[in-house]
């Protein structure tokens, strides 16, 4: 366990090494921490990740072996802050590879179900400090597109 007070716990069904490897490919300052495996007996094939424990920008998470029982769902996703459109792209593009699915507003499901949005900082910035017309104005942008495009967010801001 890690020193965080509250660790997110995410249900897979056989892909929990897969999903934290995946996504410690794509993180910067991230690693598994640990593998505990179902040895004689369990639900899943003997040497099958039960539990892996890894880091994500610093921030622990378990991921779970426990069978098809229960799916996730959009209603708890990942938000990835973003400096840059450089950045947004490389997360975006790189949580869709191998399958994932894009939604609107910066939400994607990736490949192994788990729902993200991508937000550039630019989007709050725009949205709390422009003023009621051009915050409307980038929030009628913003509902059209699915990756955020920044570029596109400032244009509708400045009218």
């Amino acid at each position: 366990m890690s020193g965080q007070k509250i660790t997110p716990c995410l249900w897979f069904d056989g892909k929990a090494e897969e999903a934290a490897e995946f996504y410690c490919r794509l993180f910067g300052n991230s690693k598994i921490k640990d593998v505990s495996r179902y040895g004689d007996g369990g639900p899943m094939p003997k040497g099958t990740a039960m539990m892996v424990a890894f880091d994500l920008e610093g921030q622990s998470f378990q991921g779970l072996n426990g069978g098809p029982m229960y799916k996730f769902t959009p209603a708890i996703s990942m938000s990835v802050s973003c400096k840059s459109q450089a950045e947004v792209d490389h997360f975006w593009n790189g949580l869709l590879e191998g399958g994932g699915k894009e939604d609107r507003c910066a939400w994607l499901t990736d490949r192994f179900g788990v729902s993200w949005q991508v937000v550039p900082d630019a989007l709050p910035r725009l949205l709390m400090n422009s003023g009621p017309a051009a915050a409307g104005r980038v929030m009628q942008a913003m509902f059209k597109m699915t990756r955020i495009v920044i570029a596109d967010l400032e244009a509708a801001a400045a009218g």
